[in-house]
């Protein structure tokens, strides 16, 4: 029947992409959903075969999200393991807990630039916003400068373009689609610092 219900994991193989691939392009908008009355994801068989063709070459020029998540991570504990966040001088001013904190700092960058890529930059600027928040609002709060914040989200956006490069080595894309990417990640990591020193410069102005 062409016309079927399929749950995430069988819209997952029909379309040839990790579930979580799926699951952020259904949350996003990007891919056709329908929910149950418990609240589960189905799809239609008919509208994943009409929208995987009309997609076909813009889903070509996307790294899964879950393997690219996996190398990061396994990027940023190499980095941090091998002495370099130690060495940076604003995160010496912080705190154990504190420290806790912003080495959780690269999940959710990563997690925004891959919403950013899926939706192709859609609701990026909300994205970037939120994302820059986080970074000033954490850095005033361990009474950091923003010339710090500015390192410390310097540190992790480095990091994570590391991973990136490497993903995109290791499954030898065309240099055509790894300029896009990198372009796309520089685009959207600038928005994201430029949030984060005009929200520092507002909560400052905010204490006077």
């Amino acid at each position: 029947m062409t016309d079927e219900w399929l749950s995430l994991s069988d819209a997952a193989k029909l379309l040839g992409v990790h579930p979580s691939t799926v699951r952020l392009w259904s949350d996003k908008g990007v891919l056709p959903v329908h929910r149950t009355q418990g609240g589960h994801r189905r799809y239609r068989r008919s509208e994943m075969l009409i929208w995987s063709e009309s997609n076909k070459k813009s889903r070509e020029s996307v790294v899964e999200p879950e393997s690219m998540m996996q190398e990061a991570v396994k990027n940023v504990r190499m980095q941090i393991s091998e002495g370099r966040l130690q060495a940076e001088s604003w995160y010496q001013k912080l705190d154990d807990k504190a420290r806790a904190q912003y080495r959780m700092s690269a999940h959710s960058l990563f997690q925004g630039l891959m919403t950013y890529i899926a939706t192709n930059g859609e609701e990026a600027s909300s994205e970037a916003y939120a994302i820059g928040y986080e970074y000033a609002s954490r850095a005033r709060r361990y009474q950091l400068s923003y010339v710090d914040a500015a390192k410390a989200f310097l540190f992790f956006r480095d990091v994570l373009i590391e991973s990136v490069i490497k993903v995109y080595g290791d499954a030898k894309v065309s240099a055509k689609q790894s300029t896009e990417m990198y372009t796309k990640m520089h685009t959207f990591t600038d928005e994201i610092l430029i949030s984060l020193l005009q929200t520092f410069q507002k909560l400052e102005n905010a204490k006077h």
